[in-house]
Parts: C-alpha cells; sequence; structure tokens
C-alpha cells in the first residue's frame, strides 16, 4: 500500500478533496484523506455509523458503484483550533441522472492534524426534513 499523501495546509483543503473525491467516484482518494486511527466514524444518511476504515471504504465503494454525485456546500459553519475543526454544513445533494431534487443534508466533519497532515476523523451526515434553512449568517447583526 503506497504511503499517504500529506496534507499540511489545513482542514478546509481536506474538506474540498473530500467533496472532489465523491464528485469523482475516487474511492481511493477519498480513503486517502481519513485518519490513520481505526476509530474513525461515518455514518451515512439513513445509515448505521460504520467505524473503521473496513467498513467506511466498504460503504464508499457501494455508493461509488451508483454512480458519481455533486455534493454542494452551503452554510458552512467552522470551528478550529490547533488539532482539530468541526465543520457543520448544510449539503446539496445532486445525482449525474437527477434534473431537480429539494433535499438537503446536514453533515458534521472532524477534522484532526495528524503528524501527516490534516485527516478526516468523522463524517456524519444526515437527509433533513422540508426546504433548506435560511442562511442567517447574511442577516443584519444586532449587536
Amino acid at each position: 500500500m503506497p504511503a499517504k499523501k500529506q496534507l499540511n495546509g489545513s482542514a478546509d483543503e481536506v474538506e474540498i478533496a473530500f467533496y472532489d473525491a465523491i464528485a469523482r467516484g475516487d474511492l481511493d482518494g477519498m480513503m486517502a484523506l481519513w485518519a490513520e486511527d481505526e476509530e474513525i466514524v461515518c455514518v451515512h444518511p439513513n445509515s448505521p455509523r460504520l467505524i473503521g476504515h473496513a467498513d467506511i471504504r466498504a460503504s464508499w465503494e457501494a455508493i461509488f458503484e451508483n454512480g458519481t454525485m455533486q455534493i454542494h456546500i452551503r452554510q458552512l459553519h467552522a470551528m478550529h483550533n490547533l488539532l482539530t475543526a468541526v465543520h457543520s454544513l448544510i449539503e446539496e445533494f445532486h445525482s449525474k441522472d437527477q434534473i431537480a431534487q429539494d433535499v438537503h443534508i446536514i453533515a458534521t466533519n472532524v477534522y484532526v492534524k495528524t503528524p501527516r497532515g490534516w485527516r478526516i476523523a468523522t463524517h456524519h451526515a444526515s437527509v433533513a426534513a422540508g426546504a433548506a434553512p435560511a442562511d442567517l449568517s447574511k442577516g443584519d447583526v444586532l449587536h
């Protein structure tokens, strides 16, 4: 197995690479972004919690067998410190054969800084009912 590429930039760059790998259906590229720790966690919408590389890899492989998909990030809220970053966001999901869909997914991505750079520790996504919430960050500031 080749050595994992070091990503020294930021958790934001890992997140961009994560969604790019999804769009391309790049399983190896996707898995290279995850922390080497076997305690990594992934929860897909309406699915059980997966722990560890083998289960997470198998789930993404099954997803990619159904074709590629575009996920557009909306309303990113990020919290960062020196070793951890937590991103809460809304994913707009579009599959390649889909014309329009009123589905949005609320996701939380947790990144950890390792000796080899930033890596994904947790991806948790769930389908949210109704229309996507309004972006409150664009409203007027009260104080």
